[in-house]
């Protein structure tokens, strides 16, 4: 009996052995016809169990692989074991027209070779009736394609979906030939196109080629999950999970889904080079250039030490605002003026499909001295892109007359004639000439020592207290040396200073708390103090403390104390990189 068991086992084993021999590969495509930015679903199946994975090499070359699904499946019927393993692969073509798949090799045995039509006007029985209007399409245009290096060029992108996308992410990537920046946000419109309804999503960027000469920028790429309405074989793997799962949701969520993989064509520049004739010190490639100004006051006497704010507007079409120069640095002013900058404001936004960067920045000037003084002419060499001359944007020259500061009353004399005169009325009158005129002049030269005592005392005074509390103080007057505290004491006398509305005393704080924060390389001033702790809040309150500083202003620090009521972290580093780099001429 022993031996009976044995011998059939032995067969089972036998026949099993030559059932997973017989091992045959098959390949098959969804569809043989697909729209460019479609993908294609390939099943490779084994009609046996095999731990082997197939060799994808031969499909990397026309095809990107954008996912992998696996499954395997065993089956006894009749006391006859059947195992099928299935693999799907979801393609992408990376190039239009008849694209050929060669076999592919799964262990010893291999798939036969297949076609795919890629675009084009092919044969259609088999295609999907919506290859002439594929469910997503993408259009990426430029508003020039022969720019000057370090002009901006405007790229609009329109994505046409025609149906639900999941997972969607939109790249566009720079690289060390041309800078690119998103701008502003994505607008939706919709649109018909041959009977189907889209939803149009278009989105803009900026391009700013680093360099003179050809260059191609690969084209946006789009990433996402699009339902999947096409139908496959009853034997393919979706049936495969359908009989391990049943009608349950786990069954029906599988495959229902495929990824789509869209690139736009490449974008192609021929970038000219800075012209010879280009002689500005700035390179500023542009459409049009305005320079504009306003002053406050722009009218009235001005006097030593009062502020003269100069408002500095800067626009130029087809530049970003980062390519505009630094207005403080191309103004010059006499011996007698100091220039006192503020931070520049810039904005870029499209004008007409053109973009428009812009640049404002105060600047506050204060004479030393009275006198007449003649500010230069504010000149600003640019290239005219449209008729390629060179051109100048130009601000007029500026007379000034300073007045001496406030006229201090002098009245020494009415002290000193007062007693004199009473002195003068007693010698004609008193009868006791000796006695009384001795007494009369002795008592008018106490008296008059004393109120001259008094008097230089108060003008004294007035003169230390008008020096340390001065209304108008500029920037850089303003307690050069910090007074030395440790940092949380210096703190918490900012804080004061900021509770009691005193923005000379919470300058001198918060800069002796830097010197404690920083001790390797203290910031000089405010405005450097903001750059140090890089928060677009703080940056925007020291600005006002700073212009309280030399102002006239109604300051309030309650903000500032607030603000400042966590300590702040230190994100300064000595490595800076500046998003667009310096301009320059031709590669």
């Amino acid at each position: 009996m022993k031996g009976v068991i044995l011998r059939m086992v032995a067969a089972f084993l036998a026949s099993c052995t030559c059932l997973f021999a017989q091992a045959t590969v098959s390949a098959s495509l969804d569809r043989t016809h697909i729209a460019q930015g479609e993908t294609v679903r390939l099943l490779l199946q084994n009609d046996g169990r095999s731990d082997e994975q197939p060799d994808l090499a031969p499909l990397q070359k026309n095809f990107n692989i954008l996912s992998t699904r696996r499954g395997s499946s065993t089956q006894i019927v009749n006391g006859q074991i059947s195992s099928q393993t299935q693999i799907i692969l979801f393609l992408s073509p990376r190039q239009e027209g008849t694209i050929h798949i060669p076999p592919l090799r799964w262990g010893t045995e291999e798939s036969a070779a297949l076609e795919l039509i890629v675009g084009g006007n092919g044969d259609k029985q088999e295609a999907d009736q919506s290859t002439d209007t594929p469910p997503v399409s993408m259009t990426a245009t430029i508003d020039q394609k022969h720019p000057y290096v370090q002009s901006a060029v405007v790229l609009t992108l329109r994505l046409f979906v025609g149906t639900q996308l999941s997972q969607a992410s939109l790249d566009l990537p720079g690289s060390s030939d041309v800078l690119v920046k998103q701008l502003g946000e994505d607008t939706q419109t919709s649109e018909s196109r041959n009977g189907r309804n889209y939803q149009v999503i278009e989105r803009k960027y900026v391009l700013v080629p680093q360099r003179s000469g050809q260059i191609s920028l690969k084209g946006p790429t789009l990433e996402a999950q699009v339902p999947d309405t096409d139908t496959m074989d009853p034997s393919d793997i979706h049936s495969l999970f359908g009989r391990v799962f049943g009608q349950s949701p786990l069954g029906r969520m599988m495959g229902s889904t495929r990824p789509l993989r869209l690139s736009a064509s490449a974008i192609e520049m021929n970038v000219l080079p800075r012209p010879a004739a280009a002689a500005g010190a700035h390179w500023l490639p542009a459409q049009e250039v305005t320079l504009e100004e306003s002053w406050r006051p722009d009218n009235g006497i001005l006097r030593v030490g009062e502020p003269l704010t100069r408002h500095l507007r800067l626009t130029a079409s087809g530049v970003t605002a980062a390519q505009l120069p630094d207005l403080g640095q191309l103004m010059t002013v006499p011996d007698g003026i100091k220039l006192y900058p503020d931070q520049s404001k810039m904005e870029d936004k499209l004008r007409t499909g053109t973009m428009l960067g812009s640049r404002d920045q105060d600047i506050a000037l204060m004479a030393s001295k009275p006198g007449r003084y003649e500010l230069p002419a504010l000149r600003l060499i640019w290239w005219d892109t449209t008729s390629n001359t060179q051109r100048e944007a130009r601000l007029p020259a500026r007379t000034l007359d300073i007045l001496p500061g406030d006229p201090v009353v002098d009245t020494s004399s009415t002290v000193g004639t007062r007693p004199a005169s009473v002195a003068a009325e007693n010698l004609q009158f008193d009868k006791p000439l000796h006695s009384t005129t001795f007494a009369s002049v002795s008592i008018w030269q106490w008296t008059s020592a004393a109120f001259a005592l008094l008097w230089f005392g108060t003008l004294l005074a007035w003169w230390r207290s008008s020096r340390s509390a001065s209304r108008v103080t500029p920037l850089a007057t303003l307690s050069s040396r910090p007074v030395k505290l440790s940092s949380g004491k210096a703190l918490s006398a900012f804080q004061r200073a900021c509770q009691g509305n005193d923005p000379q005393a919470a300058r001198r704080h918060l800069l002796a708390w830097a010197v404690e924060f920083w001790p390797e390389s203290p910031p000089r001033g405010l405005h450097a103090v903001a750059l140090r702790l890089d928060d677009v809040k703080l940056t925007k309150l020291l600005q006002q403390l700073d212009r309280a500083c030399y102002t006239d202003i109604n300051w309030r620090g309650e903000s500032l104390a607030q603000a400042f009521a966590t300590m702040p972290k230190n994100k300064y580093s000595k490595k800076t990189k500046s998003v667009i780099p310096d301009l320059y001429g031709s590669s």
